[in-house]
């Protein structure tokens, strides 16, 4: 890999991000003008190479992950569907007597199979990012005995988007066990769904259903997908490079010096990397969704402006949408729909309501979906602790949301009230801000401490110039970044009171094209007045990446 990128560098800056502002000044119209030059018939070809090519130079030799996860998956799948043809084969031959038994036996089959290609891809998942987490735990064990003894902590080389093409390929083999999706017989075909490249990095997680016919039938660029696309890469590129990647040296200096730092700057640190992670995360959810609506695919929405939720609850059906359907689909489901859990929520609906009764079953599935949530993100206490925090919130809403409706009918609450939905959003936002804390926190240990200083010493004097300094921002900064936030806000507030932004661009009845242009240039035009990049500033890799 060393040569091939050393002849790249220069060529193709910034490889190890295609949502940076020199990649996609550099790369999108190179492969926008290929892909719609490229005939019909090879357009999916043209996704494929330019997919492998992007992952090979920014991943090297770690490109082997994903062929080899893609080539299990695709036979895998074969296999589990040839069963489903024999067993349908001799169940029509066999006595009634016997299809009973013939219907066990391949099912036992076809669960082997898919319980084989589920323990190849998370046994890789575990070693790859666990290992060390695990060792360091043993190690911290084997210390407390008095031994000596120190087990070494390999090093491995982890694939670029593991955790998200991983999620992807076990939904596929998932769905053709289940038999909602069949078996994919073109390998490239599936090759290009695990692998194509703007979503490889921080996702969505999507299904084979909702996308594999439509980047293999891949259509030729037209002029409302160009510039509805266009507009949304340049929107999510304002997100992240205007807001998000301002933030990240103060929010760096932040909780990497908390302990010279008193309480109320240690808050506005915790409010500065929410505001910066959604930004960064939503911002290149924006240019992932708005490349594919160029090339004519609608990939599935990742955020829903989750800010605006009244519960903790809402929060999560809002804020990475794929990854929390992933995990209700293929955890929560499994778990509360299993023969044991049945029994157990007919029993306790007997014996405390149809309310508290399914809540018993609910709550096992959720801790199960909550513990791997946080394991997914990394592996590390404060993960564990952030999935864990979320799940007894959410668990608290469902225990205390009969009180609560009793409550507000007694004192004549109205929910729908504006003043009182206002509140709701506050609260959820405060309980966010506070989970991001441990979330970014360096550790747990500290995430305690940060979060301790802030009841103890809620003062703002650490909060000077000195300070800003540090973090490589001023306050021309601030009011960029605040004007920008407004902006995002309004389109937020449309989005969420169902007027489309993108209607409007449509309404008049000539001059739409123009106007439409218009709006890219305004955008393109802030993003290079506003974005932080130049002298004085690092580029910020994607930051959900990491995960």
């Amino acid at each position: 890999m060393g040569k091939l990128t050393w002849i790249f560098h220069g060529v193709l800056p910034n490889l190890s991000s295609f949502t940076s502002f020199q990649s996609v000044i550099y790369l999108l119209p190179i492969f926008v003008f290929l892909y719609a030059i490229t005939p019909k018939k090879a357009k999916k070809y043209y996704l494929l190479i330019a997919s492998y090519v992007f992952y090979f130079l920014v991943n090297g030799g770690m490109l082997i992950y994903l062929l080899v996860s893609t080539f299990l998956m695709h036979y895998f799948a074969i296999w589990i569907e040839r069963l489903k043809g024999q067993m349908n084969e001799t169940l029509k031959q066999a006595e009634k007597e016997e299809k009973k038994a013939v219907k066990k036996k391949y099912v036992r089959y076809q669960r082997g199979v898919l319980v084989l290609a589920v323990l190849i891809h998370i046994g890789a998942l575990v070693v790859l990012k666990y290992t060390g987490f695990f060792i360091t735990n043993i190690n911290r064990i084997i210390a407390a005995t008095g031994s000596s003894t120190v087990i070494a902590i390999p090093k491995f080389l982890v694939p670029l988007g593991i955790s998200f093409f991983s999620l992807q390929a076990l939904s596929y083999i998932l769905d053709v066990y289940r038999g909602i999706t069949k078996a994919d017989d073109n390998i490239l075909r599936l090759a290009l769904f695990l692998g194509f490249f703007p979503q490889i990095v921080e996702g969505p997680i999507c299904r084979y259903n909702q996308t594999a016919e439509q980047l293999w039938n891949a259509k030729p660029v037209t002029s409302e997908n160009l510039t509805f696309g266009l507009q949304r890469i340049l929107f999510g590129m304002i997100k992240k490079i205007v807001i998000a990647d301002r933030l990240n040296g103060l929010v760096g200096v932040i909780f990497s010096g908390y302990a010279g730092l008193d309480g109320g700057t240690i808050a506005l640190g915790a409010i500065f990397y929410t505001i910066q992670l959604y930004m960064d995360f939503s911002g290149v959810m924006d240019i992932v969704l708005g490349l594919a609506q160029i090339i004519g695919v609608q990939f599935p929405e990742n955020f829903e402006r989750p800010f605006f939720s009244k519960s903790i609850s809402e929060f999560w059906k809002r804020w990475h949408i794929t990854l929390g359907t992933w995990f209700r689909d293929y955890i929560f489901y499994p778990v509360t729909t299993s023969g044991s859990m049945k029994k157990l929520t007919a029993s306790a609906r007997k014996k405390i309501g149809n309310h508290y009764g399914p809540l018993i079953a609910g709550s096992i599935a959720l801790f199960s979906v909550w513990i791997c949530n946080g394991l997914w993100h990394g592996a590390d206490w404060n993960y564990i602790f952030f999935g864990m925090y979320h799940f007894v919130l959410i668990l608290l809403g469902n225990l205390i949301a009969p009180i609560v409706r009793v409550v507000n009918k007694k004192l004549k609450i109205n929910p729908e009230n504006f003043f009182y939905h206002a509140m709701q959003v506050v609260r959820t936002s405060i309980l966010v801000v506070v989970g991001e804390l441990f979330f970014r926190a360096e550790g747990l240990t500290n995430g305690f401490r940060m979060f301790g200083k802030i009841f103890t010493d809620l003062t703002f004097s650490s909060l000077n110039s000195d300070l800003l300094v540090k973090g490589g921002i001023d306050y021309l900064d601030f009011i960029i970044i605040g004007i920008t936030l407004l902006g995002v806000f309004v389109v937020s507030i449309l989005n969420e009171k169902k007027i489309s932004v993108r209607e409007l661009q449509t309404r008049p009845a000539k001059g739409a094209l123009v106007l439409q242009w218009s709006v890219i240039f305004v955008l393109a035009m802030f993003l290079v007045i506003f974005g932080a990049y130049g002298v004085g500033y690092a580029e910020v890799h994607p930051m959900y990446a990491q995960f």
